[in-house]
């Protein structure tokens, strides 16, 4: 399964997460095939995502916030920022 992979894939134990870069319109696409290979891979191993628990974060400020699926359902959406702090003086 790793090596037809496009995007960065961890596994530990039943966890479970693809990293991609999506500055452009290909990054996108390279996450979305990747689900889909895992959805297959899943599936002719007898095996299940449980969607439920299956989140996209989204990072960075200018991060176009794409939507994927995982099998036939959307994945939802988290978002995470940086804030900065000034100190007063």
């Amino acid at each position: 399964m790793d090596s037809r992979m496009e995007c960065t894939l961890s596994k530990f134990a039943n966890d479970t997460k693809l990293c991609g870069v999506v500055n452009m319109l290909e990054g996108r696409d390279a996450i979305q095939r990747d689900l889909d290979r895992l959805e297959r891979w899943a599936h002719v191993n007898h095996m299940k995502f449980n969607k439920a628990k299956c989140k996209v974060l989204h990072v960075g400020q200018r991060n176009p916030k794409h939507n994927y699926r995982l099998g036939g359902e959307w994945i939802q959406r988290r978002t995470w920022g940086c804030w900065g702090m000034r100190r007063s003086t």
